[in-house]
Order: C-alpha cells, then sequence, then structure tokens
C-alpha cells in the first residue's frame, strides 16, 4: 500500500476507526427555522462517508440554545425533538463504516445569536467585548452548562453518533475558560492552569459519565489562538498536557474565532503553504501520551502520510478538501491520486454559507445538492454534444455529459485546455488552480471526450458535426473604459502570462479580485505596485474570507490601494488624474469582462438542443460556471 500509515486503523476508546483521515466539524445552515437536521443535512454528511473518510463531524451542535448559541441557523441538539433528524444523519454516516461524531459547543460570551434573542452574555469574567456586556458565571451558571453538556451527549449517543467532540478552541465557551488573559477569576474556575482547566475537565467528566466509558471523546483546540491577545504555543502544550489521558483524541487547530487577525490561519487562505497549521500538533504530541490530530489546509495524500510516519500526528482532519473531494480517501488509497480535486482555498464556501447559508464549492458542483445527484446516471435518451470553449464550464459540462453516457466533442480554439485561467498557471498562491485544470483535461480524456484543441469554431463548423446538442461555453473577454491613452495599458491576462513585460513601477487600474490578486503576484516579483479604483473602495465581495486574506495580505507586500481616484488620462509613464499623477513603468487594466454573449448567441440555431453557460451569459465565477455546466449537461437527455 501506497500509504500505510494513513491507512491503518487507529483505536480511540473501544471504536476502530478504518484509517486517519477525518473529516473535520463542519456545519450545515441549509435547514429550517427549527434549527434541526433535514434530509439535505444527512445527505450532505453521508456523501463524505461514502468516499472513504473514517469519521464524518457534525459541528456548531450547540449545547445550550439560550446562552450558548452565536449564529441563529445552527443545530439546537437541546431541543429532544433534534433526536430523529440526528439519528436519520447518523445512521446514514454509519451504514457506510464511519464513525459519526456530534460537536458539542458553546459561545460563551460571543453568543450574539442568544443577545439577540434577549438573553445576556455569560463569560469566565464580567467584561465589555465586541457584543456588550458579559456577565460572569455564577457557580449555578457552570453547574447549568455542565448539565447541558451532559444531556446532549447523551442525545448524540442515543441518536447513534459514535464519538463526542468537544470544542474547546478557537475563542468558544471552554478556550474562554483555558485563555490565561480573559479568564482572571480569582475563584478554583479561574486565574492558575489547574483552575483555567477545572471547568474543560469537567465537561469532559460530565459527558464521560453521559456515555459511558470506552466512548470516544475527542477534544478540540487552539494549540495557538494567533493574535496578540490569545495564547501561545508553549501555553497550548500546557494545556494539551492537562487534557492528557482524559480524553480519547486531542484535536489541534489554531486562532479565534472572533479576532479578525487569526481567522485567515484557523481557515488557512492561499497565501499560506499546506499543512501550515501542523506544526502545532507536532509539538503538543512531543509532550502527550494521547493521540494527537492536526488540521488545515491539507491537500496531498503523500504529505499526510509522512506527518503521520514522522510522528507529527495520528490523525489528519480535513475540512475545505472534504469539500472539494468527498472521495478523496477512497482515490488516494486506491491510487487514483491525479484524479483528487484539490482545495483552492478560495474560501467560495465560506461566502456561500455567509450569502445564502447553503454550502458550495467553486470546484466540485455536487456540494449543496448531494440528494438531487443521487439520480439521473446514466442519462435515458444517448446524444451528440457539441462543447464549445474549454474553459471551466465547458470542461465540467462534457466530463459530466460523457460519464451519462453522451458522445461528447470538446472544441478549444487555444493549444491547451483551462480557458482564460491558465494565464495564472504561474502564480504560487494559485498553484491548486493549475492543478485543479490539469485535473480536469485529464478527467475529460479519461472520461472519452473528444478533444479538438486549436480550433475555432464557426456557426458553419458547428452545423457540420450534425450535433444533438450545442454547449456554447466561450467566456469573456476585457473590457476597456473609454480613457484617452488606455491603449498604451497591458491586459491583466497578458501581464499574469509575461510579468517580465512589466517594469518596476506598475500601477494597476481596477480593484475587483482581478486587480489585488494580480497586485499581490506582482509585489511578491519585487514590483512596486499601486492600485487605483474609481469607485469609494474595492469592488470585492467583503462576505467572503478570501477578501479579508487578500486585504491583510496587501500591506504585506506593500501594494498601496488608492480608491475614489477617476483617471483622466493615460501617458507615456505616466497616469493623471485631477491633480494628482502617477509615474509607472507599466499601466495594467483590470476594468472587468464583456460577455462573449452575441458569439454564443450565434449558434443558437446549428443544433436542435442549445445551452449556455457561464461567462457567455454573464459576468461569472468558477462556483457559477461548474454549478451550470454541472447542471446543463444532466439535464441534456432527459427526453
Amino acid at each position: 500500500m501506497k500509504y500505510p500509515n494513513l491507512f491503518r486503523p487507529i483505536r480511540l476508546g473501544n471504536t476502530l476507526f478504518r484509517n486517519r483521515i477525518f473529516a473535520s466539524p463542519q456545519g450545515f445552515y441549509n435547514i429550517g427555522p427549527d434549527c434541526l437536521p433535514n434530509p439535505e443535512t444527512a445527505a450532505y454528511y453521508e456523501r463524505k462517508a461514502v468516499g472513504g473518510f473514517a469519521s464524518i463531524c457534525v459541528g456548531d451542535c450547540i449545547v445550550d440554545w439560550e446562552r450558548g448559541c452565536h449564529y441563529p441557523f445552527l443545530f439546537n441538539i437541546e431541543d429532544p425533538h433534534s433526536l430523529p433528524g440526528f439519528s436519520a444523519l447518523a445512521c446514514g454516516v454509519a451504514r457506510h463504516g464511519c464513525v459519526a461524531s456530534c460537536e458539542l459547543s458553546h459561545a460563551g460570551m460571543f453568543a450574539h445569536a442568544s443577545q439577540d434573542a434577549g438573553f445576556p452574555l455569560y463569560g469566565p469574567v464580567e467584561m465589555e467585548n465586541k457584543y456588550g456586556h458579559v456577565t460572569r458565571m455564577d457557580e449555578a451558571e457552570i453547574e447549568r452548562v455542565l448539565e447541558h453538556y451532559a444531556r446532549c451527549a447523551a442525545r448524540a449517543k442515543q441518536a447513534g453518533f459514535g464519538m463526542i467532540t468537544l470544542h474547546g478552541g478557537h475563542g468558544w465557551l471552554l478556550a474562554q475558560f483555558m485563555s490565561p488573559k480573559i479568564n482572571t477569576r480569582k475563584d478554583e474556575w479561574g486565574g492558575s492552569l489547574e483552575n483555567r482547566m477545572r471547568l474543560p475537565l469537567k465537561v469532559v467528566e460530565a459527558v464521560r459519565k453521559a456515555v459511558g466509558p470506552g466512548f470516544p471523546i475527542e477534544f478540540r483546540m487552539s494549540g495557538n489562538e494567533c493574535n496578540d491577545g490569545g495564547y501561545d504555543i508553549e501555553e497550548g502544550i500546557r494545556l494539551a498536557m492537562a487534557l492528557d489521558g482524559k480524553v480519547d483524541l486531542i484535536h489541534v487547530s489554531a486562532g479565534n474565532h472572533e479576532v479578525m487577525e487569526s481567522m485567515c490561519i484557523t481557515h488557512p487562505s492561499m497565501f499560506l503553504e499546506d499543512g501550515c497549521n501542523s506544526w502545532l500538533a507536532r509539538e503538543i504530541k512531543k509532550h502527550v501520551g494521547t493521540p494527537v490530530a492536526t488540521v488545515g489546509a491539507f491537500t496531498d495524500p503523500g504529505m499526510m502520510e509522512e506527518f503521520i510516519a514522522s510522528g507529527g500526528a495520528d490523525v489528519v482532519q480535513l475540512g475545505r478538501q472534504s469539500l472539494a473531494d468527498p472521495d478523496f480517501p477512497l482515490k488516494a488509497r486506491t491510487g487514483r491520486e491525479e484524479e483528487i480535486n484539490r482545495c483552492l482555498r478560495c474560501n467560495t464556501c465560506f461566502a456561500g454559507n455567509g450569502q445564502h447559508q447553503i454550502l458550495q464549492c467553486a470546484i466540485n458542483p455536487e456540494i449543496g445538492r448531494e440528494l438531487s445527484v443521487r439520480t439521473g446516471w446514466p442519462a435515458p435518451v444517448k446524444k451528440k454534444v457539441l462543447v464549445i470553449g474549454g474553459g471551466p464550464g465547458g470542461m465540467q459540462a462534457a466530463i459530466t455529459a460523457a460519464k451519462r453516457g453522451h458522445r461528447v466533442i470538446l472544441c478549444e480554439k487555444g493549444p491547451k485546455l483551462g480557458g482564460v485561467l491558465l494565464c495564472e498557471e504561474k502564480v504560487p498562491f494559485k498553484s491548486h488552480l493549475a492543478q485543479y485544470l490539469e485535473r480536469q483535461a485529464r478527467l475529460a480524456e479519461k472520461a472519452g471526450v473528444e478533444i479538438r484543441l486549436n480550433t475555432e469554431v464557426t456557426p458553419e463548423y458547428a452545423r457540420a458535426q450534425q450535433a444533438d446538442v450545442i454547449v456554447a461555453a466561450l467566456g469573456a473577454r476585457p473590457s476597456l473604459p473609454p480613457i484617452p491613452g488606455i491603449e498604451l495599458t497591458l491586459g491583466a491576462e497578458e501581464a499574469y502570462r509575461e510579468p517580465e513585460r512589466t517594469g518596476e513601477k506598475v500601477v494597476i487600474l481596477g480593484a475587483g479580485l482581478v486587480g489585488i490578486e494580480l497586485g499581490l503576484f506582482l509585489a511578491g516579483l519585487g514590483r512596486k505596485v499601486t492600485i487605483l479604483e474609481a469607485k469609494a473602495g474595492p469592488t470585492v465581495d467583503f462576505g467572503n474570507m478570501h477578501t479579508l486574506a487578500i486585504m491583510q495580505e496587501m500591506p504585506k507586500r506593500g501594494v498601496e490601494l488608492r480608491c475614489s481616484v477617476r483617471v483622466d488620462r493615460i501617458e507615456a509613464g505616466k497616469i493623471v488624474a485631477g491633480e494628482e499623477t502617477w509615474e509607472a513603468d507599466t499601466v495594467i487594466a483590470a476594468t472587468g469582462q464583456r460577455p462573449l454573449m452575441e458569439e454564443a448567441a450565434a449558434f443558437y440555431d446549428c443544433a436542435p438542443e442549445f445551452w449556455q453557460l457561464g461567462d457567455c451569459l454573464a459576468s461569472r465565477n468558477i462556483l457559477s460556471a461548474t454549478q451550470e455546466a454541472f447542471t446543463a449537461a444532466r439535464d441534456i437527455g432527459r427526453m
């Protein structure tokens, strides 16, 4: 076996887990107003079990709805009516040989959803925080918390969960008591390490009594809170040592969810290396005998194998990677690593949760629709399909249609599949994007798609193919504003492809995602970069955690951003905006895209069925392109 350590079973408590790859705690927010699991919830978690994970953790199960809820759309496991939904979920996971774990959580002084419902905030000490006044928990409130943890742990076991995960990290209640900087109480519940660990250990004790001996208990903690107001790895080691021997697995994460500077470490951005938080688990494992789990930006089974083999951890947990590819364990075990869909860390999943409360993945169109994709394979009626355009949407449409049994021809006018995103192949923090494009090209070939490169399709060419279905995925082209001298600029795509053409001083027009990421790339090559934006602020999605990452990265790389700048004209070596001028060796236009609507519409009568995808309808992202392509290909051949 190529990864003998990664796939060696591990025993926690009295339970044997089939390998060392666990799916880390994740919530599922597409639930009803009752905040109880529904069939879509069960299907989402079961899909990962099908893919070979040893354990799936259901995150954000709130033990005290009145006092401990930070969002109003989390799982209310305190409600006895939650039992049927959780039972269906746990059964769906367990019947595939996977252990379902239930993450029990209490937000403590960050329980702003409970506060919005009219309840006070409770924490270790009386204080003011970002949500207002915090009331110090007295003995009665502490006893109430212990009872809630015990009751909810018993309910989880009754529902069929095979492990309890206690969330003691990321700044929630147990972490608040563990913190030497927050918990300055003078009684037995604070101050010294022994006293600060008293509540977490009492919770462990209460849960153990509720679930019985031998039932696995995992404790999730931050090895380092990664911010000026939090504790460091030395304190993290001491906290882990206090847990040693009292739980069955110490799960070492990082950061504090309520501190912005550590958010992109807790959920590593694309600017960090793979496995960037694993050093915390390695340090803690040196000091404890309890099995240790690591988490944070793992995508490569080889790296995971080496980390376990070298003694860095006993278990590797995958978060966003389990969305990008729920079949990761099965593919790694069966030698199909080249088929693994590696997480881009674009944080589209977080954006989807924040905007729609629906999980989505930019490169896996199954996520969020697990129930619907269980059916529809193969297509009832087989057809000849011509796909025009070999970008992300075109490739996904071709792959899905071919897998459903259609005969598929994919035409790309360039010499390589990948579309406009190929220009970012040289970008270090986009390495997983290049891997994704290469993977899709391989899968298209493996699925039996007839790929025709260097082929520009005209309506005449399309008619000559006599296809039953045409899928137009032509994409978009750069849109240039009517600024005098705009012809002197370099396009963003050209700058990405040939960065050597840019001089030392670079001015980029446009502070959208393309302009900012290009600025970060060029700054990493040593260029002095200024970005000018006509609007009052960057034109990026501030609901996406990736936006937080790029905004944090700009000052680190010395990228200057100027907004509310109306450029009057561009001259050789100079940009003029009112009374201000900027000298530049190179001016780059990153001012948006023009969808190729008319070009795509020209094919409307070239086949009995006609579909348009992605950018040729309106400016889109990878998420929209892959989802539309996947859905269109599934619709083909229904009749």
